[in-house]
């Protein structure tokens, strides 16, 4: 087992030698901007479609690693990378941003994801951070205001899942392949939490603090399953629940997210209220956990399980056992955090290429099928790790 010392030092290495470098020499287009995907073997696909997930988790990332390394070379990649995102992926004429457009920069898919809104906002806020770029904090505040008056549902509270690039009414909502067509889902809503708190900690307006106040309520009243603890993923317009199954992964995530957004208020009450509830989340996370150090991924409503081990799970896992430590008095989460961590060391981690693969089996068989990089496969889950792992110890 991997010793503290020892653990932060790997943590450290990790993100600068392993994630980010690996985007910095593997993926940066050398005509603007970072190539859409490369395959799960390791083959660069110059021409794939760049997604808006994968440009503001990009941006996020060299943002928050600049900040916590003074390395300059993430600042500029940032910087860069931001200018990319507001000429490309804004809709100047509609507002919001796109969820896609093609290798040389045009719009493709012009629906408004509200997902999409959220990690805009996300990782403009954390830009400006590390940069003070006053251009920056304009469009995070743009996008912010743009989300209050197409997505808010007035009667029913909480959001909408997607909008046209008008924003009219679509048919088809749905966030991605994996997930089913729903007015309204935990997953946006979680990162608009994450995305306003951002926000609010450069911006630390009123009505903003509301809304986060507002989305931590939706968390704990609607979202979370009072009987269980699970996160309810899919919902109708009016918060009836469309029961699909429970994410693990999700679980472990919310479980320390929506107390970091509670922290970020600094209201006492919010925080009495939060608190307990995100023990409840990460206890049923934590159903997913097994004795190697592993999360599973989810179980279906037809009692099937997916017991693979993804990338951004296992991340999650590290992080949400360290808060239950830090945060919960849970003398054990540290010693799953340090068995996860050496979990991902043996199976996910790529050391002669770089990055971490998407996932394995539960027998530890590499999945080299899904990509590397590219909609989803972003350096955001695994670099937060490593900071957090490194603010919190």
């Amino acid at each position: 087992m991997t010793d503290t010392k020892s653990f932060l030092s790997e943590i450290s290495q990790t993100m600068t030698d392993n994630i980010l470098k690996f985007w910095l020499e593997r993926m940066k287009d050398p005509l603007g901007g970072f190539y859409g995907q490369m395959k799960g073997d390791g083959t660069l696909v110059k021409d794939a479609p760049r997604g808006e997930i994968l440009y503001a988790r990009i941006i996020w990332s060299f943002s928050a690693a600049y900040r916590a390394t003074g390395k300059r070379e993430y600042l500029l990649t940032a910087m860069k990378t931001a200018d990319y995102f507001l000429e490309k992926f804004v809709d100047h004429k509609h507002g919001g941003v796109y969820w896609s457009v093609d290798s040389d920069g045009k719009r493709l898919d012009t629906k408004k994801q509200l997902y999409a809104q959220a990690f805009a906002i996300y990782a403009l806020s954390e830009y400006y951070k590390a940069s003070a770029d006053e251009e920056a904090i304009k469009w995070a505040k743009n996008i912010y205001r743009i989300v209050e008056k197409k997505f808010s549902d007035d009667v029913n509270g909480g959001y909408v899942e997607a909008l046209a690039r008008d924003f009219k009414p679509l048919d088809d909502m749905s966030l991605s392949a994996h997930d089913i067509n729903a007015d309204k889902t935990m997953n946006s809503h979680l990162h608009l939490l994450e995305a306003y708190a951002n926000l609010y900690k450069v911006w630390p307006d009123a009505t903003l603090g509301q809304k986060v106040a507002a989305l931590l309520d939706i968390m704990t009243d609607r979202i979370t399953d009072p009987s269980t603890g699970h996160l309810q993923l899919y919902f109708k317009a009016d918060w009836t629940p469309i029961f699909e199954g429970w994410s693990y992964g999700h679980d472990i995530e919310t479980s320390w997210l929506a107390l970091e957004a509670a922290f970020i208020l600094h209201d006492i009450d919010v925080i009495n209220k939060v608190k307990p509830m995100s023990l409840k989340i990460a206890k049923a996370g934590l159903e997913g956990y097994r004795e190697d150090g592993s999360m599973i991924y989810e179980i279906h409503k037809d009692g099937s399980v997916d017991d693979s081990r993804q990338w951004w799970v296992q991340a999650e896992t590290v992080v949400g056992n360290l808060w239950l430590w830090k945060y919960h008095d849970d003398e054990n989460g540290a010693s799953r955090a340090l068995a996860t961590w050496e979990y991902i060391k043996t199976h996910l981690i790529d050391t002669k290429d770089g990055e971490w693969i998407w996932s394995c089996s539960s027998g530890g068989v590499p999945n080299r099928e899904d990509d590397k990089a590219g909609f989803w496969k972003c350096p955001y889950h695994n670099t937060r790790m490593c900071l957090e792992v490194l603010s919190i110890i």
